[in-house]
C-alpha cells in the first residue's frame, strides 16, 4: 500500500513539475535552434528584402539596419525629435527640444516625444554614473534637463519632460529606498505640468504611471483616468499607460485587463489604433518561457492580431503611435510563425527599437534583431 502510495505521488510530482519544465526547456531550446538557423541564413544571404521606402533595391544594398546602429530610444522615425536629442546630448543644449515641444499640438506625438526625452536624458544620466565620470566640463549626465526646468520653470514641456524622467528614474529600480520618494516627486511635478498646460493630457497620462508605484486605489486612479479622457478620450498612449494599472502584476487580473481593452477598442472610431489595445493586454499576460507556436495561433491571440492588423490598415496617416502596435506585432507574428506578414513590420519599422516588447529586455537591440532575422529568413 505504501509503495502504491509513494508511486501515486512521485506520478503527481512529475505531471505537475517535471513535465512542465521539461516542456518550457524543449520549448526554449526549439525557440534557440530557430533564432540560430535564421541568423545563419541571414548572414549567408538571404532572398533579398529591401527596407527602402522607394525603389527597389537588393538584399546586399539596401541590408538591414546593423545591430549597433538601431535606435533604442525611439519606436519609429522623427527626425526632428532626432535633431534635438543629439544637440541636447552632444551640446547639452536643451532649446531645440523645448522648441520642439513647443510646436508639437498633436497630444500622441508629443506623448510620444515626452517618453523619448525624458527616456534619453534616464539613459544619459545612467551611463555617466556607470562610466564613473568626474564632473566636468562638457560631462553628458542629462545636466541639460536640469538647466531646462531652471532656466525656464514655466515651460510646460520641460516639467512634463522631468516628470516623466523622474517616472523612468524610480522605474528603474523598484526595489530601491527610494522609490516612492521619486514617484511623490513626479507627481508634484505632473501637477505642476498640469497647472502650467490646463488643455493637454500628457502630465496626466504621467501621472497614470506614478499611480501604478504608488498603489493609488482605484477611485483615485479613475480620478486620473477621467481627467486625461476630458482631454482626449480615444489617446492610445493613454490607453497603453493605463493598461497595466487593470493587470495581475499590478492592481487588476487578466479578466479586467482585458475587459478594458475589449472596451477601448469597441468604442474606437475611424482612424484610431484602439483595435490593437487587446494584443497588448495578451502580451502583458503571457506565461513566462512560453514559446510553443501553438499558443500564439489559438483563438484568442490570433483574434488580438488580426483586430491589430485592421487598426494598422485603418489608421490615419503617419500616426505616431502606429509603430508600437507594428513592434509588438512582429513579436507576436514571428512566435506564431506567420513570417511573411512578419516581415512586412520589420520593413516598416526597422532602425528602431525603442517600444515593448523590445525594452523589456536586458538588451533590446538584440531582441529586436533575433525576431528580425527569423522574419527575415523564414518569410
Amino acid at each position: 500500500m505504501e509503495a502504491l502510495l509513494l508511486l501515486i505521488a512521485f506520478t503527481a510530482i512529475f505531471g505537475v513539475l517535471v513535465l512542465p519544465a521539461l516542456r518550457r526547456r524543449r520549448e526554449r531550446q526549439e525557440f534557440e535552434r530557430a533564432v540560430a538557423q535564421a541568423d545563419a541564413e541571414t548572414r549567408s544571404g538571404p532572398p533579398g528584402i529591401s527596407l527602402s521606402k522607394g525603389e527597389e533595391q537588393p538584399a546586399a544594398s539596401a541590408g538591414l539596419v546593423p545591430v549597433d546602429q538601431l535606435d533604442v530610444r525611439l519606436p519609429g522615425p522623427d527626425d526632428a525629435l532626432v535633431h534635438a536629442l543629439e544637440e541636447a546630448r552632444g551640446s547639452q543644449d536643451w532649446r531645440p527640444a523645448g522648441q520642439l515641444l513647443a510646436l508639437t499640438d498633436d497630444s500622441e506625438q508629443r506623448w510620444q516625444r515626452v517618453q523619448s526625452l525624458a527616456g534619453a536624458a534616464a539613459m544619459e544620466l545612467a551611463e555617466w554614473r556607470a562610466s564613473g565620470s568626474a564632473t566636468g566640463e562638457g560631462q553628458r549626465d542629462a545636466g541639460w534637463l536640469r538647466r531646462w526646468r531652471a532656466e525656464e520653470p514655466r515651460d510646460p514641456g520641460g516639467a512634463q519632460v522631468y516628470a516623466q524622467f523622474l517616472v523612468w528614474q524610480a522605474m528603474a529600480d523598484p526595489s530601491a529606498a527610494e522609490y516612492r520618494i521619486i514617484l511623490e516627486e513626479a507627481r508634484a511635478v505632473c501637477a505642476e505640468a498640469a497647472e502650467l498646460a490646463p488643455e493637454d493630457p500628457v502630465p496626466h497620462i504621467t501621472e497614470l504611471v506614478i499611480a501604478r508605484g504608488l498603489d493609488y486605489p482605484r477611485e483615485e486612479f479613475g480620478a486620473v483616468w477621467q481627467r486625461v479622457t476630458e482631454r482626449d478620450k480615444a489617446h492610445m498612449g493613454a490607453h497603453l499607460a493605463a493598461l497595466p494599472y487593470w493587470s495581475e502584476k499590478w492592481h487588476g487580473s487578466r479578466t479586467e485587463a482585458e475587459g478594458f481593452a475589449r472596451t477601448a477598442a469597441g468604442s474606437a472610431e475611424a482612424g484610431s489604433l484602439l483595435p490593437a489595445l487587446p494584443l497588448f493586454a495578451v502580451y502583458d499576460h503571457l506565461p513566462d518561457m512560453q514559446y510553443s507556436p501553438g499558443m500564439y495561433q489559438g483563438a484568442v491571440v490570433s483574434d488580438a492580431i488580426e483586430a491589430a492588423r485592421f487598426a494598422l490598415h485603418n489608421v490615419r496617416p503617419d500616426h505616431p503611435m502606429e509603430p508600437h502596435v507594428r513592434h509588438l506585432l512582429l513579436c507576436f507574428l514571428v512566435r506564431a510563425e506567420r513570417y511573411p506578414e512578419a516581415a512586412e513590420q520589420v520593413r516598416a519599422v526597422d532602425g528602431y527599437v525603442g517600444a515593448i516588447p523590445w525594452v523589456d529586455g536586458e538588451n533590446p537591440a538584440a531582441e529586436y534583431a533575433t525576431y528580425r532575422a527569423i522574419a527575415i529568413a523564414r518569410r
